[in-house]
């Protein structure tokens, strides 16, 4: 009996494709996550944290798809690409029977106010040969909650749950397949086409796009036109350019064009441990990400997506009155992301349980502090003065820090094993002064600055005392622990020490010893000394292994920084996109594309760069 239902298993995650054999497709307000069997598995709408429209990729049964492919796909050989600068996805499939396309994007709502009215347009095309395609819409409205109904029209056919209808307008006749949703085949010779534009609308009697090839055309130009105007503004020019373009636009892509809020990741539940608990939904902003969010923008040089980030940072600290900030919130700068459990889903690949919302904005983060004023201190820092209410917030923030920083808390791992009194966020508490003082003293701000300068100088001399482990040799994650944890290589980053300090020299020699696996970084070993809380396993961080390249390129060893960050390219997926984490076998695990993984590689990329420019300039300089 066993041994049968492990048959059943592996059965049944066969039904999934890995998570890296996905791309994105966007319209600033929500993706689509595009497979390498032409299914869209993965669509909230009509925003990043509404509820699923096609969930397939956390339950391929009841979750939902929109699936366009080659009858027989199994016996295809399947290329996935962007168009040059873009974000329009393009799915190739080779077989004996000939070349066939399919072309996906989302037109480009880059307007401030929230709409229900989104678009998935997508266009096959046959190359070379004659291929008979299988179509399939299966939605499952409200997490495959809620129930709907089909009406099949001429050009098409709708689909209606009790909160929302979609419409997909199609160029062949579509035909009901029982359970309210449509299954069709068709067969295009060479250099012939099909058209399908999946559309959000509340109206009840909207009838299907009739002119779809016109459509398709119109659209698919001006959303060209618009990925490579956007991108035409960055101004990194260094090495590893198209991998730095990539991620991008892949941040833009996990913009919500309303608030300027950057999303952590696209996609719920996604398992850091297949078959296991550590499952997350990471449909939200989070604070610690801000700094890196704002200076990677601004290296890059989009300062209109940094400013509009920036004020939904004002607005979070200008609303804080009882002074202590939420690690998390929603793209609306909501407070409430109650985690609920989706029993009726299995997970992907029998990962559960499935998660929505996320418990962990009611934990104590003190390193969210530091970030944040890192962050406004990156906005607001040269030459752009705060007003009186930012600064007066501020000044509340950092007054209950000031009585606070001590306490144990759960830390930038967001660990649900207890508090305890982490090294990571006394660092960024120390942050915290070190630019408030800056800004403070650069623009004559009223502010408590020799206070301040007493606190930051208190945390230093402490983490040097109680973070250190002499015997470890190293910086440790919490106080009195032996426990390494990657989080210690912020400790150059964030400029607490000098990148040579034989301190952190030998951290970051710790570090590699305990934690890597080469180019990788795990971010602590899961065990006694670093328990947080859950059970199983999980692949390597893939931003501290950005981090690494980091603290590498501060301690002057660029050579070895280098070579990581080049190994750690090959681990991109076939797109140039990044998943949290990566498991033994090279595999991508954690919600996906994850936007901390691809802020960090921005960065390292441009302190690596401008390092090894430094380092020619001073090796061939012309002696005197």
């Amino acid at each position: 009996m066993a041994k049968q239902t492990e048959i059943e298993i592996k059965g049944r995650s066969q039904a999934y494709l890995p998570i890296e054999d996905h791309g994105i497709i966007g319209d600033l307000h929500t993706v689509a996550l595009v497979g390498k069997n032409g299914a869209i598995d993965w669509c909230c709408m009509p925003s990043f944290d509404s509820p699923s429209v096609f969930g397939a990729i956390i339950d391929a049964e009841e979750g939902g798809t929109l699936k366009i492919s080659p009858k027989d796909v199994s016996n295809s050989e399947v290329k996935q690409y962007y168009l040059p600068d873009t974000n329009i996805l393009v799915t190739r499939f080779l077989s004996a029977d000939g070349v066939a396309e399919i072309t996906d994007f989302m037109p480009i709502q880059h307007f401030r106010e929230k709409t229900q009215h989104h678009r998935i347009i997508r266009g096959v095309s046959v190359l070379h040969g004659t291929i008979t395609f299988e179509v399939v819409c299966h939605p499952a409205f409200n997490y495959a909650r809620d129930v709907h109904s089909l009406q099949i029209l001429k050009r098409g056919a709708i689909f209606r749950s009790r909160r929302l209808s979609r419409v997909l307008s199609s160029s062949v006749p579509l035909e009901e397949n029982g359970s309210n949703n449509v299954r069709t085949t068709f067969t295009l010779p060479q250099g012939q086409s099909a058209h399908f534009i999946l559309e959000s609308t509340v109206e009840q009697d909207v009838e299907p796009v009739s002119r779809l090839r016109s459509e398709y055309q119109d659209s698919l130009l001006e959303t060209k036109n618009y990925w490579r105007a956007w991108l035409s503004q960055c101004r990194y020019q260094g090495r590893w350019r198209e991998m730095v373009h990539r991620s991008a636009l892949a941040l833009k892509l996990l913009t919500y064009a309303p608030t300027g809020a950057i999303v952590a990741a696209p996609t719920a539940s996604l398992p850091e441990d297949p078959g296991g608990e550590r499952n997350w939904d990471y449909r939200y902003t989070w604070l610690p990400d801000s700094a890196f969010t704002l200076h990677s923008l601004l290296q890059l040089g989009f300062h209109d997506e940094a400013e509009a980030f920036a004020n939904w940072l004002l607005a979070r600290i200008n609303e804080s009155t009882d002074s202590q900030l939420q690690p998390m919130y929603t793209i609306d700068g909501g407070h409430e992301l109650t985690e609920t459990v989706l029993d009726h889903l299995e997970g992907y690949r029998q990962s559960s349980p499935v998660r929505i919302g996320n418990g962990a904005y009611k934990q104590l983060q003190l390193d969210v502090y530091g970030e944040l004023l890192d962050a406004v201190y990156i906005a607001f820092g040269e030459g752009r003065g705060l007003y009186y209410r930012g600064w007066t917030a501020l000044l509340r923030l950092l007054d209950w820090l000031s009585k606070n920083w001590q306490t144990p808390d759960e830390g930038i791992w967001e660990v649900r094993g207890g508090q305890r009194a982490f090294l990571h966020s006394r660092l960024m508490s120390w942050v915290a002064f070190d630019r408030a003082i800056r800004l403070a003293e650069a623009q004559s701000l009223p502010a408590l600055v020799e206070k301040w300068k007493t606190i930051r100088d208190t945390i230093y001399n402490e983490i040097m005392e109680r973070g250190w482990n002499e015997e470890k040799e190293s910086f440790v994650q919490y106080y009195g622990s032996d426990a390494v944890d990657a989080s210690s290589l912020l400790l150059s980053v964030t400029r607490f020490a000098e990148g040579k300090d034989p301190r952190m020299l030998r951290t970051i020699e710790r570090i590699q010893k305990e934690l890597m696996n080469e180019p990788h970084l795990y971010r602590y070993r899961i065990g006694s000394a670093a328990s947080d809380g859950l059970k199983g396993y999980e692949g390597t961080f893939s931003i501290c292994t950005f981090w690494l390249v980091e603290a590498l390129t501060k301690a002057g060893r660029l050579e070895e920084a280098r070579q990581n960050l080049e190994e750690m390219f090959t681990y991109a997926n076939h797109l140039g996109l990044y998943s949290e984490e990566i498991g033994p076998l090279g595999e991508g695990l954690g919600n996906f594309p994850q936007a901390f993984t691809h802020l960090a590689l921005i960065s390292a990329c441009d302190v690596l760069d401008r390092a090894l420019n430094e380092s020619s300039d001073t090796r061939f300089k012309p002696s005197s």
